[in-house]
């Protein structure tokens, strides 16, 4: 469950209902919070834990000896954990979201992003102001420098405005330049955007950008996995990184210089199996010149939305839109009316080309037509002459 500072939980809890106090919040909570919270204790030792002892209760009950055993687990580490209460303050913390309209959502809660399960390092508990919703899952990330030129900004706020249009969840991490862009556009397309801070939510880094993080907020998320009152440092950037490009089906790097911080996110959405793309610039910019060199190593050259839409590919679990349509590819989002029709009539077993047919209202050349262009998208399969199903 994710508790946030006005008390109501994410099922909507009544507020008679409503915990009265940080010792009614469960103690797996408080736990998530006690471990996740320590210091010296990042992304992989937390992971290695994890997976060696089960739960975040476990690993707190653990003897010195079974944490030392643990690889990467040192005894000043060993000792940080055995008196994990003297280090984090899980009820202060607690009251602190209260107080500040944010939510703990641990990693067992049904509000957790699902997108983030594939992580092998994904973190145990998230802070979270707005919410992360089912939509979210078709998401690209839009990344790229602060020190941007007039291009980069122009075409980060025009992806993603074009992304929010169709659907398309936009993640960043909120800094100065395209991030902060990327955000813009994706609100002024009337769509969702999910932030994700280097930092504690009680920090806001930079500044200047409390606004836009309240924008964002009302409609989607700005996320951390840091304690909020945690001061952004700069190793904490490359760690947060993860998060943004493992919220998304793909990671668009749109301005970069060589040595950048959106190279990391593109990196790491390799290393993730998600989808690089990457916008051209002038070989004379050196803001580009990270953007070329991705190109020229593989990443797809984006030009317009659709080539962004063509490399979505399949989600996690088929996604039910605000529409009330299933999908299950976020190629889906570049068909038009007529293949969205065919499309809808296919189920995921065995249906006969007639049922398809009969199901769309259209004339049978035509959906044979439009099957073969599904098929080609990779949506659909033939099992045979007279049978096809969605893939």
């Amino acid at each position: 469950m994710a508790y946030n500072v006005s008390g109501h939980s994410s099922d909507h809890t009544a507020e008679s209902e409503i915990p009265a106090t940080t010792g009614e919040i469960p103690g797996t909570t408080l736990d998530a919070l006690k471990l996740a919270m320590l210091p010296g204790i990042g992304p992989r030792s937390l992971a290695s834990l994890l997976e060696r002892f089960g739960d975040c209760r476990a690993v707190l009950s653990a003897s010195g000896p079974e944490l030392a055993s643990v690889r990467g687990i040192g005894p000043k580490l060993v000792h940080t954990i055995r008196t994990a209460s003297h280090h984090v303050d899980a009820e202060s913390i607690v009251r602190w979201c209260r107080e500040h309209e944010t939510s703990i959502v641990c990693r067992e809660s049904d509000a957790y992003p699902r997108m983030l399960n594939d992580l092998p390092d994904a973190p145990p508990v998230l802070f979270a102001r707005g919410e992360v919703v089912a939509d979210d899952e078709i998401a690209v990330a839009i990344v790229g420098t602060r020190h941007a030129t007039v291009y980069g900004l122009k075409q980060a706020e025009r992806f993603a405005y074009a992304l929010a249009k169709a659907g398309v969840t936009v993640v960043s991490g909120l800094a100065r330049g395209i991030d902060a862009a990327a955000h813009e556009g994706a609100l002024d397309g009337g769509g969702r955007t999910i932030a994700v801070l280097g930092g504690g939510l009680g920090q806001m880094y930079p500044i200047e950008h409390e606004g836009l993080a309240k924008a964002i907020a009302a409609d989607g998320a700005v996320i951390s996995e840091y304690a909020p009152l945690a001061k952004p440092r700069g190793g904490m950037f490359p760690q947060r990184n993860r998060l943004i490009s493992g919220l998304s089906l793909a990671t668009l790097v749109v301005e970069a210089p060589d040595r950048s911080g959106a190279l990391i996110t593109a990196r790491l959405a390799s290393e993730q199996n998600r989808e690089v793309l990457a916008v051209p610039g002038p070989i004379t910019s050196r803001a580009s010149r990270g953007c070329n060199q991705l190109i020229r190593d593989g990443a797809k050259l984006v030009q317009t939305v659709d080539d962004i839409l063509e490399e979505l590919g399949p989600v996690r679990e088929p996604v039910q839109t605000q529409e009330g349509r299933e999908v299950r590819n976020g190629t889906e989002l570049t068909l038009n009316e007529v293949e969205r029709k065919v499309l809808d009539a296919i189920d995921s077993t065995s249906t006969l080309v007639d049922e398809v047919i009969r199901k769309s209202e259209l004339p049978a050349q035509r959906v044979i037509a439009v099957i073969s262009v599904l098929e080609m998208r990779r949506l659909v399969r033939r099992l045979s002459g007279q049978y096809v199903s969605r893939i």
